[in-house]
Order: structure tokens, then sequence, then C-alpha cells
């Protein structure tokens, strides 16, 4: 029987959870992530991937996400938000240190392997996930395959300008990457939440503005259909491009039950198409599919092998 172990890679927190061969959970367990400290977070890890292994009295598949991706060039970490791991070889480095190979992707496309694989998207053809929260993400999955890419940043849509900026939309706001009018820059919820504090002189999080727009505040309702708006945007590039069946949202946002209902109606403005049939889900697995997708970063008939 085929035994996977997936880890979900954060700034505050590692998860790790064991998988048998349907997909059952075996295993989990969660614990602080070390702060800026890369060698003991190494540690940490292979610690963890043993303890699990103790539980599950079996040797497992080992995949890991996290913030950021390899570069293609270097193996390095780049771009990562827990940066004590960027310029470092996680990878490499986490495959001596286990004496096995074990493989690696960001965690969005983790989202998006695990919701294609046994959650939402499951039996699609093609799949897009969309992480709405912090920071905004995608992956792409086609015919089962996770797309990585040339340069290894398939998915990373919430770094493409936002499609037709309109008034309301400018001055484009500046990045963290450095760039202005990224998605990212949009979409996430502390832009969210930061944009209805400029607006209104009040501090709330999405969840607080969503709850006043049910309530009847007009500022708040305005924050969600401008949100919205700018949501299905962006989404009708990706359909315009990809033609997904279906984009499943995951995240802090995701939870916002309108959205469902909403932006399929903003989106027909952009797709170049007179039907669309691309369905907008929320995931299935919740704050699991990030980990749930590691572990299935290997096919099922893989077997863990001796680092080369």
């Amino acid at each position: 029987m085929t035994l996977r172990i997936g880890i979900d890679l954060g700034g505050t927190k590692i998860e790790i959870v064991a998988l048998d061969g349907d997909g059952q959970e075996l295993w989990r367990r969660r614990i602080a992530t070390p702060q800026d400290d890369y060698a003991a977070t190494i540690e940490a890890l292979a610690a963890l991937v043993e303890a699990a292994e103790r539980g599950i009295g079996g040797r497992a598949t080992v995949g890991v996400g996290t913030p950021g991706s390899a570069s293609p060039a270097t193996g390095l970490i780049r771009n990562a938000n827990s940066t004590c791991l960027n310029g470092h070889a996680l990878k490499a480095d986490l495959t001596a240190r286990l004496g096995r190979s074990v493989r690696i992707a960001n965690d969005a496309n983790c989202f998006a392997v695990s919701e294609a694989a046994d959650g939402a998207g499951a039996g699609a053809e093609s799949v897009f996930g969309v992480i709405l929260g912090t920071g905004v993400g995608g992956g792409v999955i086609v015919h089962g395959q996770l797309l990585v890419g040339a340069n290894a940043v398939a998915g990373e849509w919430g770094h493409n300008p936002l499609p037709l900026p309109r008034d309301a939309d400018l001055p484009l706001p500046t990045c963290y990457c450095g760039r202005r009018g990224c998605i990212e820059s949009y979409l996430s919820g502390p832009a969210m939440a930061a944009e209805h504090a400029r607006l209104t002189g009040q501090a709330l999080t999405p969840d607080a503005i969503a709850r006043a727009a049910e309530q009847g505040d007009a500022a708040s309702e305005a924050t969600l259909v401008r949100y919205e708006q700018r949501l299905a945007r962006a989404l009708a590039a990706v359909i315009n491009l990809l033609d997904p069946e279906v984009i499943v949202l995951g995240g802090g946002l995701s939870q916002l039950d309108r959205l469902y209902r909403n932006v399929p109606r903003w989106w027909g403005e952009a797709v170049f198409s007179d039907v669309i049939a691309t369905r907008l889900v929320p995931g299935h697995h919740g704050d699991a599919s990030g980990v749930r997708g590691a572990a299935w970063l290997w096919p099922a008939d893989a077997m863990p092998r001796t680092a080369q």
C-alpha cells in the first residue's frame, strides 16, 4: 500500500499529514515554525516525517508545500514570504537529511493538486485553484497533472496586472513584489481591509466588512461589490487563456458565500464566449487542502526512492 506524507510549511506553523492510498487520513500533527532559522526548519521537517512514519508504521513518500518556489536555474527558494527560506536549496537539503527523494511545490499549487485529486475539482479535465487570503496565488491542473511551467511560475496569477483598471482602481497600488497594480494588491484580505479603511475610516477585517454589508451598511456593500467585480475581471482573463472546467477558491476570502453567486454574473462582460460553462466553487477540504495536496504530489504507484 502506498503511504503518503504531506507537509504544509508556513511562516508560523508546519502541518503534516499521512494518507493511505485512498486519501484517508492516518496521522496529523501541527507545530510552530522555527522563526528565522533555516537549519532548525530542516530539522523540524525531518523530525515530523520520522514521527509520522513511526505513527503509521511504514515508510512513505514525502511532499512539501512551501511559500515561494524553487528557481529552475539554481534550485534555490525565491519569493517566499518566509524569508529565511529564500536563497536555500530546500529540496536538496531535505532530501539529504531524510536520505530519500522529496517533492516540493508552491503552496497554491498544492491546494490545486488537492482539490483536483479528490476535492471540489475531482473528475474535471482542467482545474484552476485560487488562494484568496493574506496573499493571492493559483495553480493549474490539466488531465490530473500539475503544470509547473518552463520558469516554474505557472499559475502565478496574483502577480499579473489587474485587467481593465477603472477609475475606482486608481492609482495603481504598489505590491510587495515591487510592481504596481498586481491582482494580489487588490484581492488579498489585507488589500480589501486597507482600501475599506482608506475610504471609510473604519478598520475592519474582511469578515467584519461582510457582516456589516449583510446588516445594510452601504459602504461595506460597496467594498464587496468592487472586490467581486475585480475578481470577476481577473478570473475572466484566466478563462480566456486556460478555459478551465472548474475554478476552485481557497483561503480565508473563499468563505464569502456571495462570491459564488455574484462573480459569475460579472465575468461574462470580459469572457470571450457566448456560453460560459466554467464552474466557480469553494474548496472541499478547507484548511487541509494545502497539506493534502503536498501528499498528492507523488503518483499512486510511487515508492519513496533513496536519495541520489
